[in-house]
């Protein structure tokens, strides 16, 4: 769902490393950090607590999205991912600032 800029022409990353850490997905441009997250993940491990922690004092979003919720419910989670999206992207420049008037 997230290939080739389908979502708001955000380009995402798949397992791509921040520092000490390597994220399920990641759009560098709204700072968002998608993991998909299984049953072991609830309760959320220490691991990943201290994970999302280090993340969001650096300035990412982190996003935690299970598992069967992505393969029951794709249109939900798309929704959700925009909702981020929109929120953190910058805004496009007008054409003025890209020298066109």
């Amino acid at each position: 769902m997230l290939r080739g800029r389908q979502v708001m022409q955000a380009k995402f990353r798949r397992q791509h490393p921040i520092g000490p850490f390597i994220v399920d997905f990641f759009c560098k441009e709204a700072r968002l950090v998608i993991e998909a997250d299984g049953a072991p993940h609830y309760p959320k491990p220490l691991r990943d607590r201290r994970r999302d922690a280090w993340l969001m004092a650096a300035g990412f979003v982190v996003l935690h999205l299970p598992n069967h919720q992505i393969l029951r419910h794709p249109d939900r989670v798309l929704d959700q991912i925009r909702r981020q999206l929109s929120a953190h992207l910058p805004a496009p420049l007008s054409l003025r600032e890209r020298g066109w008037g």
